[in-house]
């Protein structure tokens, strides 16, 4: 996430799944904020979950999403 106050804990998520030729990647909808590359063995297969915690360092703002699967 780029910038502060997108999200709030505890705020329900719909996330995109994006395809690369060998990893997965998600946006959290509406293009609020993308994970980085996940390996096709770690897939996820909820497409909703809940926001549990965000963090900002010097690289911006990393947020926690828990999915129930």
């Amino acid at each position: 996430m780029e910038r502060q106050g997108l999200l709030q804990e505890g705020q329900q998520v719909t996330i995109t799944e994006g395809l690369l030729p060998s990893n997965y990647y998600y946006t959290i909808d509406p293009s609020l904020a993308m994970s980085g590359n996940v390996p096709f063995r770690e897939r996820l297969l909820a497409r909703e979950g809940r926001v549990t915690g965000i963090v900002e360092n010097d690289r911006g703002f990393y947020v926690t999403v828990v999915f129930e699967e």
